[in-house]
């Protein structure tokens, strides 16, 4: 058998590609992730370590941005207090839809150890924002972060962008 390819298979031109709007969409959401690069306490650290040439999260599509309303995906790393908890819910809100939440640490998490004894400190950063991913430890490791965005990537690869009742819509099957 031959294994050199012809001018028509080097072109495409033999053949279709057909994939689902969803299935494609997905795809490219989960190909570039854009996280927003702000830390709050030492889980930042660890952040900007996944983020170096050792563990190069670009290899993943994931690249941090400045601004919020350029990225669509929060990490909250550390710990948040209530001065800080106004903040972190403006910054969310200022992100484009669709936006996923990376609670990252076990202070982001649950408080660490500072919310029994301390007034100051959210009990975790879900009664602020709503948390697609938690990474666990204090402070967790680079490799824990990185296993977050791939389980992210998996929730986003599963979303459906169009509801099935507004492509039958669309479609004339149904009456609205």
């Amino acid at each position: 058998m031959n294994n050199t390819l012809t001018e028509q298979q080097k072109t495409g031109e033999l053949g279709l590609v057909v994939t689902r709007l969803d299935d494609l969409m997905n795809w490219a959401r989960l190909s570039s992730l854009w996280p927003m690069g702000f830390g709050l306490a030492c889980c930042a650290i660890e952040m900007m370590q996944t983020y170096a040439s050792g563990y190069d999260l670009d290899r993943f599509g994931v690249i941090p941005r400045a601004s919020p309303r350029q990225s669509d995906v929060m990490i909250v790393s550390g710990t948040v207090t209530f001065k800080m908890a106004d903040r972190v819910r403006r910054l969310y809100e200022q992100m484009p839809e669709p936006r996923y939440v990376i609670s990252m640490g076990s202070c982001a998490n649950c408080g660490g150890p500072y919310w029994e004894h301390g007034y100051h400190v959210v009990k975790g950063v879900d009664r602020i924002v709503p948390v697609d991913v938690y990474v666990q430890g204090c402070p967790p490791r680079p490799e824990a972060l990185i296993g977050a965005f791939l389980k992210l990537q998996e929730k986003v690869r599963e979303e459906h962008l169009i509801a099935p009742l507004a492509v039958a819509r669309l479609m004339g099957k149904t009456k609205t």
